[in-house]
């Protein structure tokens, strides 16, 4: 049976992947775009939106009124909100104020337009990430664990926060929070797989730090069931059920790619480097969190790449 599904943020790695995921299952996909909407081959269609636009604030029934997205929102099955800008951005106060309002932007946008719906959609699937445990030592995170008290952990705990404040009663809430997406096409992995080829692949800092990683395919199975299962509802760790060290992980990974031993390098070295050259946040790479994916096992989810020597011989592979 055909539903339609809408992406708010599905412009990006993982929301185009998960658009390709769901057309394949003869599902119609609208993505929400702040860019000018293409036109596209895969069947996707691609429509408008300006969750931030004064004109919201404003006036925001009547602005939405107008909207073409608003009119998508009636009659489809669900929608999954990825929207905001990215995190990868050197750690200026107003790079992440930036970055939090995008994401509180996008889901009063949403809220509101499901108020003034007259079909809305049965499920809203919400994007976070493990970030929200801020730098968690090495316990394990399952999704009891308190918040952290880092900036990022601020910024997902006020976005989960918005979430829960504008998901309608009737609509059935869920919230992926997100681990690092290792896939060919975006996200970390090419970055890191450079530098392992490069003999720059050696652990970062003390390299004790938590990575909680998950494949690309994972992600994409876990946001299918999110909007297809009834039963799935709340928050999830969609993450790999065994997390390892920064050091570790490295170690793998050059493993993976036939590399030799490369030295670590010092918190010291690395966080200039970071900020500055790179121009991101290095408490992305100098902290971290052990997170696991309690609720999903529990739910019977079977992960396809639950260990990480076979997802990082998979990626090396279609590279």
């Amino acid at each position: 049976m055909q539903h339609k599904y809408l992406l708010a943020g599905g412009s990006g790695f993982l929301g185009q992947a998960l658009g390709r995921r769901l057309r394949a299952r003869g599902h119609e996909v609208v993505v929400l775009t702040r860019s000018r909407p293409r036109q596209r081959d895969d069947g996707i269609r691609e429509v408008p939106w300006q969750p931030a636009d004064a004109a919201l604030k404003s006036n925001p029934m009547g602005y939405f009124a107008e909207e073409a997205w608003v009119r998508e929102l009636a009659g489809a099955t669900g929608i999954v909100n990825l929207a905001g800008s990215p995190i990868n951005q050197s750690p200026t106060a107003a790079h992440r104020r930036d970055i939090l309002q995008s994401r509180l932007d996008a889901v009063c946008a949403l809220g509101r337009a499901w108020a003034a719906c007259p079909r809305p959609p049965a499920v809203w699937v919400q994007a976070s990430a493990v970030g929200y445990y801020g730098d968690a030592g090495e316990r394990r995170c399952d999704e009891t664990a308190p918040a952290g008290a880092w900036p990022l952990a601020e910024i997902c705990g006020r976005w989960e926060g918005a979430f829960a404040a504008a998901c309608p009663a009737a609509v059935r809430p869920v919230v992926l929070r997100l681990g690092v997406v290792l896939g060919c096409q975006g996200g970390a992995f090419p970055p890191l797989a450079r530098a392992a080829r490069w003999l720059a692949g050696g652990a970062a800092g003390s390299g004790r730090q938590g990575l909680s990683w998950i494949h690309q395919t994972d992600v994409e199975e876990i946001f299918l069931r999110a909007v297809e299962d009834a039963e799935i509802r709340g928050v999830y760790n969609a993450v790999a059920p065994e997390p390892a060290s920064n050091a570790d992980f490295m170690r793998r990974l050059r493993q993976a790619l036939r590399r030799p031993w490369s030295p670590p390098v010092p918190a010291l070295l690395l966080r200039p480097l970071l900020r500055w050259v790179v121009r991101t946040d290095p408490a992305l790479v100098l902290e971290g969190q052990f997170a696991v994916p309690a609720r999903l096992e529990a739910a019977g989810y079977r992960f396809r790449f639950g260990r990480l020597p076979p997802a990082l011989a998979d990626l090396v592979g279609r590279g």
